[in-house]
């Protein structure tokens, strides 16, 4: 069975989802609709909730991308694990991933969070693992310059294996808690850590009982040699990016064949790529509605869009002329960056172009039309071995959601690609991975 994970983007993935006549009203910060929107997910049967998140208000030197509340600037967002802590008591199967980063947080913080919300969720908690390149967010740490590529990655390394463990610092049944003996606890079944690195010295043991998953379920997201170098070692799923099957398929095979050297099977990790749906009865309609939200987008705000992603100002070139020489990489470089340039090259695209395609899915791929057709593209990238699922974005919520869950899904399970119910009760079993063995 494929896996399935839904980005709960209150606002939209589309710039222009939130003016939508068929979307949430006063979306921010409105934990209701964020309750609905996990029930409809789980009433779909989906794996997870997947909640990227940054650290920083981002581009308030651009007023007009800021007045629009395109997704990216996160003007006012609620902390992830706060928010999954709350869904959790509102849900009962789905999965509840959250990102925290490991260039500014610290391994015992993250470990005692996610060890939380795995024991609060019945073990259904994930966290998404970044190394966080915005460049403003590094201001709000302390941080006077971006931290490197090379640094970032060094340190993410060892944040990880200090949180694995802390994750292991006590055995299943190490509670004993039995009134009539008065013995609360085994002190043989529990271990220091007595961690000390190049970035870390961390005495242990967490003071959160081993969680009911063993470990929560390790997401990474970096595209990077570095980056899969991380997922290969340590990731149970990876968060993939690319702009084609093929692409996707290249990446697939690329990280599974990374494993072996560290003692994994490729089997052990699970590769998810990011794909934009517009899914409705028929593909007139499909077709309707990316019509209607492209028109929700002046020209003008496109571009300052489009300049944003690719970091150089665009404004000033007629709208029909053709993009500039782009260079390959930034200091910040983004995934997504990476992904629209490549698509600008290889379509020979005008300014016009470039920005409705940022401005539609900031450079995923997209899929658009009826139920079948959709189908047909998630099933054909799945057998082809580009993808073991999807992480789901759509346009406008909870339209999105809802024709996903009542058109896509009863269409995946008549091709035997989707369970019918949940096997399990763990983000681990959705997943059909192991649980960890305590180390």
């Amino acid at each position: 069975m494929m896996h399935l994970l839904a980005i709960p983007n209150m606002i939209g993935a589309h710039l222009g989802g939130w003016r939508h006549p068929t979307a949430y009203d006063a979306p921010v910060m409105n934990l209701q609709r964020m309750i609905e929107y996990a029930q409809l997910a789980e009433r779909g049967l989906l794996d997870g909730l997947f909640l990227a998140d940054g650290n920083g208000i981002r581009d308030m030197d651009k007023p007009a991308l800021f007045a629009a509340n395109f997704p990216s600037a996160r003007p006012g967002v609620f902390d992830p694990v706060v928010l999954m802590t709350a869904l959790a008591g509102h849900t009962s199967r789905i999965g509840l991933v959250s990102t925290a980063t490991t260039t500014f947080d610290e391994p015992w913080f993250v470990a005692r969070r996610f060890a939380s919300l795995d024991h609060v969720s019945g073990g259904r908690a994930g966290w998404n693992a970044v190394t966080a390149s915005n460049a403003g967010d590094a201001l709000n740490f302390s941080h006077a310059q971006p931290v490197g590529r090379e640094e970032r990655y060094a340190r993410a390394e060892e944040f990880v294996q200090v949180v694995r463990g802390l994750w292991d610092s006590w055995a299943d049944d190490a509670f004993v808690q039995d009134k009539a003996s008065g013995r609360f606890l085994d002190p043989a079944k529990v271990r220091a850590l007595d961690h000390a690195g190049k970035f870390f010295k961390v005495a242990g043991p967490l003071n959160v009982p081993r969680t009911p998953q063993g470990h929560p379920v390790i997401f990474t997201a970096g595209q990077s040699p570095a980056g899969k170098e991380l997922a290969a070692r340590h990731a149970d799923a990876m968060f993939g990016a690319g702009d084609s099957k093929e692409t996707c398929q290249a990446e697939y095979a690329d990280i599974k064949g990374r494993m072996e050297k560290y003692g994994r099977h490729p089997d052990s990790l699970r590769f998810i790529p990011g794909v934009t749906v517009f899914a409705g009865q028929s593909s007139a309609e499909a077709d309707e509605l990316y019509e209607e939200l492209n028109a929700l987008i002046p020209p003008a705000l496109g571009v300052d869009y489009l300049s944003k992603i690719v970091t150089k100002d665009l404004s000033g070139l007629p709208l029909d002329g053709p993009m500039p020489e782009l260079a390959d990489s930034v200091v910040g470089s983004s995934t997504v960056r990476t992904l629209v340039v490549k698509q600008i090259r290889a379509g020979n695209m005008t300014v016009r172009d470039a920005a409705r395609m940022v401005v539609r899915d900031f450079g995923t791929p997209v899929v658009k039309g009826s139920a079948t057709e959709v189908a047909d593209m998630l099933e054909d990238w799945y057998h082809a071995r580009a993808c073991d699922g999807f992480v789901l974005t759509f346009p406008v919520v909870p339209l999105g959601l809802r024709n996903f869950v009542e058109l896509v899904v009863p269409e995946l399970q008549r091709r035997g690609l989707f369970r019918r119910e949940y096997a399990g009760t763990t983000l681990r079993d959705h997943l059909r991975l192991p649980k960890p063995e305590r180390r």
